[in-house]
């Protein structure tokens, strides 16, 4: 996957998490579920942009990055 094909994910997950957010009358739990696992899913995105884009920066090969498992970017706010 190159920078592009992440941007393009983000962009559609960012769409899909918006639409979640701005429903009005709450969510149901399956919609909570899945707004959950969007942003699970963009941390874990922007999370391999940012390997990608570091790997490259400093003359790695970007193809090596890999995506993060939930457990490891979800430790990254504590």
């Amino acid at each position: 996957m190159d920078n592009e094909q992440i941007l393009d994910d983000i962009g559609a997950l960012v769409e899909e998490e918006r639409a979640l957010r701005q429903r009005t009358g709450g969510l149901l739990p399956e919609e909570r579920e899945r707004l959950a696992e969007l942003e699970v899913r963009l941390d874990q995105c922007w999370d391999l942009l940012r390997q990608r884009r570091a790997k490259a920066e400093f003359g790695e090969d970007p193809d090596t990055a890999a995506l993060r498992p939930a457990s490891e970017v979800e430790s990254y706010r504590n």
